[in-house]
């Protein structure tokens, strides 16, 4: 009898391997057929690794062309056809609003779509905002949602904008962020301070508030506290609210702020840095790096945006200013700078919170759960 198969669409392998991975191992501890959609660069080792296939699909992820969404969703769909399978778990928006149709076309009922943040439905306000908010409901709830279609989340805030109940655990589960390994990720010593070494580990987005960041630490530093910053993540030149190189290498020049680029060694800029700073603007799910400076036994300042807010207790793992403020963060950066002990206090709390619930064991654990309530119910069924 063959395996049940389950089929992810994801944007980019990068994004599939730094993110999901643990999803792809839970999948195949049911003993599922795993095979994942995405543009291919250089991750299809690692992903392979997990037991899945890799499937790669071109497309490019700043085009809203009409015709090229059209290419995208009939390609889409050949794929789906061809691999029939039981579940087709779609991540992020854009993969979801066109592989959900394509699934839907393709007849797989059994739909999961993982919102791992809004984006711009969850970042900017106004009437653009509203429209856009009202057609990716009217897409999502409507178009392409169905009797065995479940939501994924991994925030409770993001349903609820959505107009979904975060507690319809028959409709809606909500995982712990991608999960991070606490046996890999592990504490260290805070280094010498002063300076009050702070580090932002992010893609370079101005969604991400790297810029807040930056003007947070000048005033910090007008005001005689000894800070400095540390900015980790490269450009990335398919997103169009990217930040650019020039301005990054303009930020590096300036007293207290140093641009080190991508890093693959978590442990050793948390090993070297006193906090973790995240002035996002919103539309996160819960960030994977608080998640990581958490696991490393560092604090978070960060934001009152959904995800952000959801982890970080305040006083207690960190601080949560308003978003948007600069002034907010400078305050709390002599906060910590002024009291020698805070930021080793609130990491172990920051610790403890990951253990409660964000491991990657704990994701695993959740998704499983999922796939099993899915598998259990027969696709005839529309009575969800």
């Amino acid at each position: 009898m063959p395996r049940p198969k389950l089929l992810f669409v994801a944007t980019e392998d990068w994004f599939f391997a730094s993110h999901f991975l643990p999803m792809a191992r839970a999948a195949r501890e049911l003993g599922l057929d795993v095979a994942v959609v995405a543009r291919e660069r250089h991750h299809r080792r690692v992903i392979e690794a997990t037991g899945a296939r890799l499937i790669a699909l071109e497309a490019e992820r700043r085009s809203l062309d009409p015709r090229a969404l059209f290419r995208q969703v009939r390609a889409l769909k050949r794929i789906v056809a061809a691999e029939r399978p039981d579940i087709l778990h779609c991540i992020a928006l854009k993969p979801i609003a066109l592989a959900g149709l394509a699934g839907k076309l393709a007849g797989v009922e059994r739909r999961v779509y993982a919102l791992t943040g809004l984006g711009f439905l969850g970042a900017k306000q106004g009437a653009l905002a509203a429209l856009a908010r009202f057609a990716a409901v009217a897409w999502l709830r409507g178009a392409i949602d169905g009797p065995q279609v479940r939501f994924l989340f991994e925030n409770p805030d993001d349903p609820v904008t959505l107009g979904l109940d975060p507690q319809d655990a028959g409709k809606v589960a909500i995982v712990g962020g991608a999960g991070v390994d606490p046996l890999i990720l592990m504490p260290a010593p805070m280094p010498p301070a002063p300076p009050l070494k702070v580090a932002i580990v992010a893609r370079m987005l101005w969604s991400k508030g790297v810029d807040l960041a930056v003007e947070a630490v000048r005033l910090a530093r007008a005001e005689g506290a000894k800070v400095e910053l540390t900015i980790h993540g490269a450009p990335d030149p398919s997103n169009p609210k990217a930040i650019p190189e020039a301005t990054l290498k303009d930020w590096a020049a300036r007293p207290g702020i140093v641009w080190a680029g991508p890093t693959r060694d978590i442990e050793a800029v948390w090993k070297a840095h006193h906090l973790c700073v995240l002035p996002s603007r919103g539309g996160e799910g819960l960030p994977r790096t608080i998640l990581e400076a958490a696991s490393c036994g560092r604090p978070i300042l960060t934001t009152d945006v959904p995800g952000c807010r959801s982890f970080v207790r305040e006083g207690q793992d960190g601080m949560v200013v308003p978003a948007e403020d600069a002034a907010a963060l400078a305050r709390a950066l002599l906060v910590f700078a002024r009291a020698p002990g805070l930021a080793e206090r609130m990491g172990a709390n920051a610790r403890a919170r990951l253990l409660d619930g964000h491991t990657e064991r704990d994701v695993m654990n959740a998704v499983k759960a999922l796939y099993r309530g899915l598998l259990e119910r027969p696709v005839t069924d529309v009575t969800a």
